[in-house]
C-alpha cells in the first residue's frame, strides 16, 4: 500500500502495559544509500518487544526517552525498493532482516521497514513469510552465543530454555557442529528437545541443575549456553576453566573457576542469517495475527507456555 506515500504502523507512544501501543500513519520511509525498503509481510513478537514498550531498556540506560518508539526487530517481505549502491538485492526478492537499533521511531511492526542491506538476507526457501520471520533475532542470538563459547566438535553444552525461540536454534545449531547437547527442559518437551538434537535432557524444574547435569556429563559440561538467565545455577554445571555465554541481559555470573563468561548482544549480520537462511532449520510459529492485534499478542507473550513464536501480519 502506497497510496499517499503513507503506511500503518504500530508504535509505543510512551512507555508502560501494552495499551501504550497505538496503529499510526506514517510517511512511507525512503532507502538512502546502501539501504533497502522491504514491504513487510510479516513481523515476529519478541520478548525484547516486551521490555522496549514497557520503558524497562530507557531505565536501564540503553536507550533514550522518546514520544513514539519503533517495536519489532524481525522482519519476512519482498524488496519493494533499494537505495544508491546496493546490488546484491533488487525489487521483487524475498528477504529476511533484523533491525538492531533500539533507538529508533518506527520498527518491523509495519507495512514497510527500511534496513541498512547488510542486515538483510534472502529468504529460506520454501518457508511461509511468518515462518521465516521468526529466524532472524532468535537465530543469529543463538549462532552467535555459540561463537563465543568456541567449542569443539566432541565438546559438551547446555542449553538452558532449550525449548525455547533461541534454545531450540541453539540446540540445532550446536548438534550441527558436532557438540553433544544436553537440553534443558520441561517433560512435556522432552521429545522436541531431542528431534532438535539433545544427546540428554535435564528437567526445567530441577532443585539441582548442576547436579543433574554433572550426573551425565562427569566433571561438568564444556560450555553452557543460557538462555533463560539461571545465572550461577547454569555456570555451576560447567567444568573448570570452561565457557558460559547468557543472552538475558545482567544476568551474567562472576567467572567463577576460570570460566570464560560472556553477555551476549545481538548484531545484525546478513552473511550470517544467509547462512541459517540455508541450513533448513526448524522454524516454529505459534499463531500469526493481524498488525492491529499487537496488544493481544503482547498479552499472550507475556502470559507464557507459547510454544514458538506469535506472528503479526500487516
Amino acid at each position: 500500500m502506497i497510496a499517499g506515500e503513507k503506511m500503518r504502523a504500530v508504535v509505543a507512544r510512551g512507555y508502560g502495559g501494552p495499551e501504550v501501543l497505538e496503529s499510526v500513519t506514517v510517511a512511507l520511509p525512503e532507502p538512502g544509500p546502501g539501504q533497502v525498503r522491504i514491504r513487510v509481510e510479516a513481523a515476529t513478537v519478541n520478548p525484547v518487544d516486551l521490555v522496549t514498550r514497557s520503558g524497562t531498556l530507557v531505565e536501564a540506560g540503553l536507550m533514550a526517552a522518546r514520544e513514539y518508539t519503533g517495536i519489532g526487530w524481525d522482519v519476512a517481505g519482498v524488496v519493494d525498493r533499494v537505495g544508491a549502491g546496493v546490488t546484491a538485492f533488487a525489487p521483487g526478492q524475498r528477504v529476511i532482516g533484523l533491525r538492531d537499533l533500539l533507538d529508533v521511531s518506527l520498527g518491523a511492526y509495519a507495512e514497510y521497514l527500511v534496513l541498512d542491506a547488510t542486515a538483510v538476507a534472502p529468504a529460506p526457501p520454501g518457508a511461509s513469510a511468518a515462518a521465516a520471520a521468526t529466524l532472524p533475532l532468535n537465530g543469529l542470538t543463538a549462532l552467535q552465543s555459540l561463537d563465543l563459547l568456541d567449542l569443539a566438535a566432541g565438546d559438551t553444552v547446555l542449553v538452558t530454555g532449550a525449548t525455547g525461540a533461541v534454545g531450540g536454534f541453539a540446540v540445532e545449531l550446536a548438534a550441527r557442529r558436532g557438540l553433544r547437547v544436553v537440553a534443558q527442559a520441561g517433560a512435556a518437551d522432552e521429545e522436541l528437545a531431542r528431534s532438535l538434537g539433545a544427546e540428554w535432557v535435564v528437567g526445567r524444574d530441577a532443585s539441582d541443575l548442576a547436579a543433574d547435569v554433572r550426573r551425565l556429563v562427569p566433571g561438568g559440561v564444556d560450555g553452557a549456553l543460557d538462555t533463560a538467565g539461571l545465572g550461577i545455577r547454569a555456570l555451576a554445571a560447567v567444568r573448570s576453566a570452561g565457557a558460559y555465554a547468557t543472552v538475558v541481559g545482567g544476568s551474567a555470573p562472576l567467572p567463577l573457576r576460570g570460566i570464560r563468561v560472556h553477555q551476549q548482544w545481538i548484531s545484525a549480520d546478513g552473511v550470517a542469517l544467509a547462512e541459517l537462511a540455508a541450513m533448513d532449520l526448524t522454524l516454529r510459529v505459534a499463531e500469526t495475527l493481524p498488525l492491529e492485534r499487537a496488544a493481544e499478542a503482547h498479552d499472550r507473550l507475556a502470559a507464557g507456555g507459547i510454544r514458538g513464536r506469535l506472528v503479526l501480519v500487516p
